[in-house]
């Protein structure tokens, strides 16, 4: 069933009729939209699949799909990256330009946009979205590392303004050394904004020269780190989205080739919301073996939902 998707993860919809290409629902229906990966073990988009291949669970009960979509469509990215001061050390700065660079180069002019955020202590707007990306490219130059790092604050101040986007294959791409030393929110109250909105978010580590060998002695401890890396992949992973690697030509490549593959070939799924107000834990699931999904953890139903 093809049908038209636009921003928000909440939708009123109209009494069901039959169409051969959209589905209409009765009058104060409120629906939850979500996006799911789904790869083969080879980390391989697996297309073609049918709403009647998947299974959906919302606070223990199973739930049904109403509306399914798999279309290509174009995907907005807000491309966060960390210029806090850790990150003029050790050529980190230039390994974050060089993954921004290789994802930008896998976006499509005119179909894809992209916003470019910078972040220490406070985000900022470099590039306001546009649909050319070979103008991020030319702005990766006016990022500064300095000072204090709000790292779970900056991506939850870049999520929230990508359910208003009107391309329903969205995420923030944030590039980091992963040290947070400053942000008010903790890893999971990033994890739930984010969630609510199934805005998917993707982590990029840097991780150069003795970065590679435990820790980052010139910032924090091997512990301190392994904590800090442990939180982003909880962060993730509740989000629907997945953490990376990157600090050599092959890592980079790979990564911004994996984030946009998995962007293209979201399946778009709703289903009707709980009548009970309240967070709804969520499982995404597909009745085919040797394969593995990917969906946000949850969302929030009620008269707030999605604010």
């Amino acid at each position: 069933m093809a049908v038209s998707w636009s921003a928000g993860d909440r939708v009123v919809g109209q009494a069901p009729q039959a169409s051969a290409s959209k589905a209409t629902f009765k009058s104060g229906v409120d629906l939850v939209r979500i996006t799911a990966v789904v790869q083969d073990r080879r980390g391989r988009p697996v297309l073609g699949l049918l709403p009647s291949d998947f299974e959906l669970n919302a606070s223990g009960e199973p739930v049904q799909i109403v509306e399914f979509g798999s279309e290509a469509t174009g995907v907005s990215v807000a491309l966060l990256i960390d210029d806090s001061g850790s990150m003029s050390l050790a050529g980190r700065r230039e390994a974050a330009q060089e993954v921004a660079t290789h994802i930008v180069s896998w976006l499509q002019a005119g179909s894809d946009e992209v916003t470019l955020l910078g972040f220490d202590k406070h985000l900022r707007t470099v590039q306001p979205f546009t649909t050319q990306p070979s103008v991020v490219v030319s702005r990766l130059g006016d990022l500064r590392p300095y000072g204090l790092t709000s790292l779970y604050d900056a991506i939850a101040a870049a999520a929230r303004p990508l359910v208003t986007r009107n391309r329903p294959r969205r995420a923030v791409v944030v590039i980091t050394d992963g040290v947070d030393t400053a942000s008010v929110m903790s890893a999971p109250e990033v994890s739930r904004v984010a969630s609510e909105i199934d805005v998917p978010v993707y982590v990029v580590a840097i991780r150069v020269g003795v970065d590679r060998i435990g820790g980052m002695p010139d910032v924090v401890s091997p512990e301190a780190a392994a904590s800090s890396q442990a939180s982003l992949d909880d962060l993730a992973r509740w989000t629907g989205g997945a953490t990376f690697t990157a600090g050599t030509p092959a890592e980079t490549s790979l990564a911004a080739q994996r984030i946009l593959t998995e962007l293209r070939h979201q399946y778009l799924i709703a289903f009707e919301a709980s009548p009970r107000a309240g967070w709804h834990a969520l499982t995404v699931g597909v009745r085919k073996k040797n394969v593995y999904v990917r969906a946000r953890g949850g969302y929030v139903a009620g008269s707030n939902a999605g604010s």
